[in-house]
């Protein structure tokens, strides 16, 4: 397709969309009475329309019911969160045994470090990207240290060659290589939160295992936005949170992914919680953990309906407009993106804009981070004195994600137009 720097032709594109009608599920933030151009939903995805219902429904089964509610409300509390698990798995490419909605993001990266990264004399290295989101650093750090060692040592992070931005594939496995006999653990994420650069996950894991490591991932940008395989793909964990580009409001629950050779198993080591207790003698309350036999099995307690309500509202979107549509109308909006701000540099007597983020469409999902190269912090806020609800990052690079549930191929071209003219 030719791509048009113009009105018309994003309108064209609009008028052609077969998910257009989505934006309409969702409440889309004012800015001088009109709907905002939000494309921050790589931070915060926007609120499903039906969640409010959602809620209520668990708030009025609590007031008529009260503790009944476990397993007399119209949807029982009691396995609400089973009604999670099918949706998540055809997001996130796994067997629905695999997968379990609980917690929090860094909360269930602790629970997975606790089963992935067992350190012995002859294996203890952890070997991570340069710069990883801090949660995940912190967490890295503060395992290492439980074992009475230097995380200075022990922790390898990978990071872009000199004048690059990005990390290359090659350089990734030849870590892993390096490290190879002592490595016990490669824990990436699945998209860098700077960058927005996709990492080749099938790759990392079959080099991580042919050194003899656990291979896992932060899928917290990843999770809703790109095309995942991971029990095809051989990855043994992944974590991520739900309230990006899954939609299911600020601190939602998070997810886990554990490899059914793992979540099969109820001996692996866990921490363990009466919520991951075999399902059907769980209220005989005996001594002695007793695992669920799937991803379940490292539940600690007793799961939030409230947060599982806003998160079954999200999915159910999901649901209707099929992921893979999603992943088809992603590509194209964020091609249009980066075309457009391309025909803004060339239009531009002197480069303002970087494009940090690659433009391989097997490298990036929704998310494009512009490094701003003079006054960025000045074009970041006039762009929200213009309605743009983008992301600022230190020093100098703005990150903005259309999303295809609720953005449109005009939202893109108006972002375009005021930036044009901002500069």
């Amino acid at each position: 397709m030719n791509l048009e720097n113009n009105i018309a032709f994003a309108k064209q594109l609009d008028e052609q969309d077969g998910l257009k009608h989505f934006k309409k599920k969702f409440l889309i933030p004012q800015h001088n009475g009109k709907d905002s151009i939000y494309f921050t939903g790589n931070s915060l995805g926007l609120q499903p329309k039906t969640a409010k219902d959602k809620i209520n429904d668990i708030l009025n089964d609590w007031g008529t019911l009260g503790v009944e509610g476990h397993f007399k409300a119209n949807t029982p509390w009691m396995h609400y969160h089973d009604l999670l698990t099918k949706p998540l798995s055809k997001i996130v490419g796994c067997l629905e045994n695999e997968v379990v909605v609980m917690n929090s993001l860094t909360v269930n990266i602790h629970l997975m470090l606790v089963s992935f990264y067992k350190p012995t004399k002859q294996r203890y290295k952890i070997i991570c990207e340069a710069k990883a989101f801090p949660s995940d650093q912190y967490a890295f750090e503060s395992h290492v240290q439980l074992y009475g060692l230097n995380p200075d040592d022990i922790i390898i992070e990978v990071a872009p060659r000199n004048n690059e931005h990005t990390l290359r594939t090659e350089d990734i496995i030849s870590v892993i290589e390096q490290h190879a006999n002592e490595t016990a653990l490669v824990l990436f994420s699945g998209i860098n939160y700077y960058s927005g650069q996709v990492f080749n996950m099938q790759k990392i894991t079959e080099a991580a295992h042919k050194a003899g490591a656990y291979a896992g991932f932060d899928l917290a940008h990843a999770a809703g936005n790109i095309e995942l395989k991971l029990h095809d793909w051989n990855v043994d964990f992944a974590c991520w949170c739900s309230y990006k580009y899954l939609n299911s409001g600020p601190g939602a629950v998070s997810g886990v992914y554990v490899h059914e050779r793992f979540a099969t198993d109820k001996n692996f080591p866990r921490f363990a919680g009466w919520w991951g207790y075999d399902k059907s003698t769980r209220f005989k309350m005996d001594k002695g953990f007793n695992a669920i036999p799937t991803a379940e099995g490292w539940q600690l307690s007793t799961p939030p309906a409230l947060l599982l309500a806003t998160h079954k509202a999200a999915l159910d979107i999901f649901e209707e407009a099929a992921i893979e549509n999603l992943h088809a109308k992603r590509k194209t909006l964020t091609a249009y993106l980066h075309f457009i701000l391309y025909d803004i540099n060339k239009k531009n007597k002197d480069q303002v804009i970087e494009i940090i983020t690659p433009a391989n469409k097997e490298e990036h999902g929704c998310q494009v981070s512009m490094l701003i190269l003079k006054n960025g912090k000045q074009v970041f806020d006039a762009l929200c004195n213009e309605g743009v609800l983008g992301d600022w990052r230190e020093p100098n690079v703005i990150r903005v994600a259309p999303v295809p549930l609720y953005n449109t191929y005009e939202d893109v071209w108006k972002f375009g137009n005021i930036i044009q003219n901002i500069l």
